[in-house]
C-alpha cells in the first residue's frame, strides 16, 4: 500500500522480484520504497511471495500468446504500481528500482504533481496534433527545453513521441540543411530501432541482423571506451588518438567530410555499458567536426534530464552539440521526445517532417511538471550527491571483490563492470546475469548493460537509505559471484 503526500520533497525506493520463464532465466528478491512528493509505507525490499507468483504466471502465460516475442523481458517483473522509488508487483512483492523504469522516471514514480498536471490536462484536451494546428502546453514546454538545453544561441524545437524519432528527426534536418548524405556514428552506440537509427547503433548483432540493407552511408568509429581501448593504448598517454583516429582514418581515407552532415554521439554510452570518456575528448573532436562543418548531434535519451547532475551529460565536457536529442524522463514515462537545434540548422520547409501524436498536450503538460520538479525539489544537486556516495560505495566494494573490474559514471548514471579477473579483464557475462538474477528475487530492480556491466541508475529523488537498502541486496549477490570464480 502506498500513501500519497503531495507536500514531501524527497522520493524514496523500488523493488523487484523475478523468475524463469520460457528462454528466459530470471530470479527474484526485496524491494524498497520511497518518493519524491510521495512516500511508501515500505523503506526495505519486501517479498512475500517466489515471484514470479501465481497472478504474475497467469500475466506471463497471456503476455507469451498475444505479444510479439521480438522483445525480451530481463526478468518475469509484472509491475502493478509503484511509488517514488519503489515498485510492487501484482503478486504484492515490493522491489527498490535501480531501473528507474529504463530511466524514465527521473523523478521518481507516480509524482503526485505529474499525476495531476495529467489529469487535469487530460480534462481539458487529449490531442490535437500540432502539425496541423496549435495549443499552449507544446509553445511552453519548447520555451523550456530552449532554456534548460545547452547553448546560448537561438534554437527551435520538433517533438516526436520516441528516442529513435527524436534521432530520426535529427538525421532527416541535417541530411535537408546540410544537402550531405553521411553519418558518422560510434561502435558499442543504441540510437533507435527504426530503419534510420538501427543504422546509427552498433551495440548488439540482434539489432541489426536479418534487416539489411540499413540506410546506407554511416561509418561507425570506436567510442572512447578506455577500460577496454579498442587501439589497446592507455589514456592519457595515448593523447587521445581515438579522435585523430576519426580524422586521419576516416574523414581523410573514406568519408569525405564536404559529404558528411553529422556525428551522432551519446556523452555518456548507455546502451554500451555506461561507459564514461576522458573529461577532455568532445573538445578535440567538437574542434575537427568544427573544422569541417559537421554537426554533433547529441543524443541525451538515456543520460538527459538531470541524470548525470546536469541538465544533459555533454555538459560535463566543455563543448555545445548543434542539436540535442531527448525523450524518456522528458515527461516521466509518457510517449513524448523532441530534438531541439541551433534555429538556422531547423530551416526545413513545411511538409518536410510531421508526426501526429508527437507533443501530444498530456505529455507536454507532464514534461513541464518534470521540469518544474527538477528544479523546485534540487534533484540535479541530489543526483549529483547521490551519485557520489553511489560511486564510494561502489568502489569499496571494488576493493573487496576482484569481481568488479571498473566503476564508473555521472550522477545517477553508473556503471559497474565485471570481470572473471581484474588483470585479464575478460567479460563475467554468465555472472553478470546471476548477479542480476539474484537481485531481482531479493528484491532490487537493476539490469546490465554492454556485455557484462550492471547498471545502476534509480529515480533522482533516492536517499542514502534507499541506496543502502539496494546495495545490501547488489552486495550479496556480489560476493557469492566472487566466491565462484575463486
Amino acid at each position: 500500500m502506498f500513501v500519497s503526500i503531495s507536500f514531501l520533497k524527497m522520493a524514496y525506493v523500488v523493488l523487484v522480484a523475478y523468475e524463469t520463464h520460457g528462454h528466459n532465466a530470471f530470479t527474484i528478491r526485496t524491494p524498497i520504497v520511497v518518493t519524491s512528493g510521495a512516500i511508501s509505507l515500505t523503506t526495505k525490499p519486501k517479498i512475500v511471495v517466489t515471484p514470479p507468483g501465481p497472478k504474475a504466471r497467469e500475466l506471463l502465460g497471456k503476455d507469451s500468446d498475444v505479444l510479439s516475442h521480438s522483445v525480451v523481458r530481463w526478468y518475469p517483473l509484472v509491475v502493478e504500481s509503484g511509488s517514488g522509488c519503489i515498485v510492487k508487483d501484482v503478486d504484492g512483492n515490493e522491489y527498490v528500482d535501480f531501473n528507474s523504469g529504463l530511466v524514465c522516471l527521473n523523478v521518481g514514480h507516480s509524482h503526485p504533481r505529474v499525476v495531476k498536471a495529467i489529469k487535469d490536462q487530460a480534462e481539458k484536451l487529449i490531442h490535437y496534433s500540432w502539425t496541423d494546428f496549435y495549443y499552449k502546453p507544446i509553445i511552453d514546454l519548447g520555451e523550456q527545453l530552449t532554456k534548460i538545453t545547452p547553448g546560448a544561441f537561438s534554437k527551435k524545437v520538433f517533438f516526436a513521441n520516441s528516442g529513435a524519432e527524436a534521432n530520426e528527426a535529427a538525421m532527416k534536418m541535417v541530411r535537408w540543411h546540410s544537402r550531405r548524405p553521411l553519418f558518422l556514428a560510434y561502435t558499442g552506440s543504441f540510437h533507435g530501432r527504426t530503419f534510420a537509427t538501427m543504422s546509427l547503433t552498433a551495440s548488439k548483432p540482434i539489432q541489426r541482423r536479418h534487416f539489411f540493407p540499413l540506410v546506407p552511408e554511416v561509418a561507425h568509429v570506436p567510442y572512447p571506451y578506455c577500460y577496454r581501448c579498442p587501439f589497446r593504448l592507455t589514456y592519457p598517454e595515448c593523447n587521445l588518438w581515438c579522435v585523430d583516429f576519426i580524422d586521419e582514418e576516416v574523414l581523410q581515407k573514406y568519408a569525405p567530410p564536404e559529404d558528411t552532415a553529422a556525428m551522432f554521439i551519446e556523452a555518456i554510452q548507455g546502451e554500451g555499458g555506461c561507459v564514461v570518456p576522458p573529461e577532455d575528448y568532445f573538445q578535440r573532436l567538437k574542434r575537427i567536426l568544427d573544422k569541417y562543418g559537421i554537426f554533433m548531434v547529441d543524443d541525451e535519451i538515456q543520460s538527459g534530464m538531470g541524470r548525470t547532475g546536469k541538465w544533459f551529460a555533454v555538459e560535463h565536457f566543455g563543448v555545445t552539440p548543434d542539436i540535442v536529442t531527448t525523450a524518456k524522463a522528458l515527461a516521466s514515462g509518457l510517449p513524448l521526445s523532441a530534438a531541439i537545434a541551433k534555429e538556422e540548422i531547423m530551416d526545413w520547409e513545411g511538409g518536410s517532417h510531421a508526426n501526429t501524436f508527437g507533443g501530444n498536450p498530456v505529455a507536454c503538460s507532464a514534461a513541464l511538471q518534470v521540469i518544474d520538479i527538477i528544479k523546485d525539489e534540487k534533484l540535479l544537486e541530489n543526483a549529483t550527491r547521490q551519485g557520489a556516495y553511489l560511486m564510494k560505495r561502489l568502489k569499496e566494494m571494488q576493493q573487496k571483490y576482484p569481481v568488479i573490474g571498473d566503476v564508473r559514471g555521472k550522477g545517477l548514471m553508473i556503471g559497474v563492470e565485471l570481470v572473471k579477473d581484474p588483470e585479464t579483464k575478460a567479460p563475467a557475462i554468465d555472472e553478470t546475469l546471476d548477479v542480476m538474477n539474484k537481485c531481482f528475487k531479493r528484491g532490487l530492480a537493476i539490469i546490465t548493460a554492454g556485455r557484462s556491466t550492471m547498471r545502476v541508475a534509480p529515480p533522482l529523488t533516492v536517499t542514502h537509505e534507499i541506496i543502502d537498502a539496494g546495495l545490501e541486496v547488489f552486495e550479496s549477490a556480489v560476493k557469492e559471484a566472487a566466491e565462484q570464480l575463486k
